[in-house]
């Protein structure tokens, strides 16, 4: 009995020593750190999907407010996120055995700035691309979308995770 109480005890200091900047989602927010300020992103992309640009920024949004005990503003914060896409295309990414484009690929490119008021030393500056592949046969329009959705999250994944998480 006594042995379950003093476990108890200890996962429950456990756990509360743990809330001052960890979350069960692996974002370690610096101690003081209150707000996250982000942009949208412009798309300068030579090719402009006219969605993408809001959708992008809604994605990282609602990451960091689900995510993280920060609030999320749009102007500057103790951490900022800012940055601008810089490639939409489609390109063929294999041929079929009579040498004919047998899949298409969609890359999405964003130029990505944090900066963390808290701690200079994780300020980045970096690109992130992600691409998904899709059959030739399909038309891009009706594909489009479930693409750009998939590619997003997982751009929007990458930034998190390089900004709070430091895995």
């Amino acid at each position: 009995m006594k042995t379950r109480a003093i476990i108890s005890l200890a996962l429950s200091l456990l756990l509360t020593a743990c809330t001052g900047g960890y979350s069960f989602t692996g974002a370690s927010i610096p101690p003081g750190a209150k707000t996250i300020g982000i942009s949208t992103f412009p798309n300068y992309a030579s090719t402009v999907n006219p969605q993408l640009s809001q959708t992008l920024t809604d994605q990282l949004t609602q990451m960091f407010s689900s995510q993280t005990p920060l609030t999320v503003t749009t102007g500057d914060g103790d951490l900022t996120l800012s940055g601008e896409i810089t490639g939409y295309d489609t390109r063929a990414s294999a041929l079929s055995s009579a040498d004919e484009v047998s899949m298409n690929r969609l890359t999405i490119t964003i130029r990505v700035r944090f900066t963390n008021r808290i701690d200079p030393n994780a300020d980045f500056e970096q690109q992130f691309s992600r691409y998904r592949d899709y059959a030739a046969s399909q038309d891009f329009s009706a594909v489009e979308s479930g693409l750009v959705s998939e590619i997003v999250t997982e751009l929007c994944e990458d930034i998190f995770n390089k900004s709070v998480v430091n895995w």
